[in-house]
């Protein structure tokens, strides 16, 4: 079924909306967030709670991009769900070297959003993703949007761990100092 039909299902308040999302987005929004919690049973949690976050935003949002749309629900979710069961602790779990990482970048700041307007440093993260090479916005993509582990990422792309950790370092200093070079205090 096409997206748009989907959207109109969410849209008309058909039930199926959410079978019809299931089928065709379940293993995206599993893999999203099993990444990021390591555990099927809490992502199989996060995954419903997507649907039911889907339900109560379309309608009045209409989203365009419905595969999108539905990753940054799940990401949200199973970042909250993360930062809940971990409150206390970091452990050794991919989701909190990821955040070390980068917290390189943002740290030093109560609250990101008292500095820098969401929006606007959404597209200064855009225009810096547009103007990467595909493989290294490919890594980083990889890397801080559906959390794979270095290990992954390096499998997938044929390469060593050395080197993509190599690259990722490389990206962050170069996302840093862009995003410095504009104006940012990070």
């Amino acid at each position: 079924m096409e997206d748009s039909d989907i959207v109109a299902l969410f849209w008309s308040r058909d039930e199926k909306a959410i079978t019809e999302t299931a089928a065709k987005y379940g293993s995206y929004c599993s893999s999203i967030a099993e990444h990021i919690l390591g555990c099927a049973a809490d992502a199989e949690e996060c995954v419903n709670d997507t649907y039911f976050s889907a339900w109560n935003a379309i309608p009045p949002h209409r989203p365009r991009v419905l595969a999108t749309f539905l990753g940054k629900l799940v990401r949200n979710l199973a970042f909250n769900r993360y930062n809940l069961r971990h409150a206390q602790k970091r452990g050794g779990h991919e989701t909190a070297l990821i955040l070390d990482e980068l917290a390189e970048i943002v740290s030093g700041k109560e609250n990101v959003e008292d500095s820098v307007a969401e929006r606007e440093l959404l597209r200064e993260l855009e225009r810096f993703l547009r103007e990467l090479p595909q493989e290294k916005r490919w890594i980083f993509l990889r890397r801080y949007w559906y959390s794979d582990s270095i290990g992954e990422i390096a499998k997938q792309l044929g390469k060593s761990e050395n080197a993509v950790t190599v690259a990722l370092n490389r990206l962050r200093k170069r996302l840093r100092d862009d995003l410095t070079k504009r104006g940012y205090v990070l």
